[in-house]
């Protein structure tokens, strides 16, 4: 099996984790509370999506 005979340097290195890094998840805000929420799911605050409720979300005393 080949092993490297020399190390990469860091250049090398840095320009293949150039795309690595994580991006900020995509929200949208919900229709029922305008909160932000990730796409194609049900809303936390509310529990609201697609304009109608789906999941009853216990309200706090």
């Amino acid at each position: 099996m080949p092993n490297p005979k020399r190390r990469h340097s860091k250049a090398r290195t840095g320009k293949r984790r150039a795309h690595d890094a994580l991006r900020a998840p995509q929200t949208i805000l919900c229709e029922n509370c305008q909160e932000p929420r990730l796409p194609h799911r049900v809303c936390p605050k509310c529990g609201h999506y697609r304009g109608r409720e789906v999941v009853r979300v216990p309200t706090e005393v």
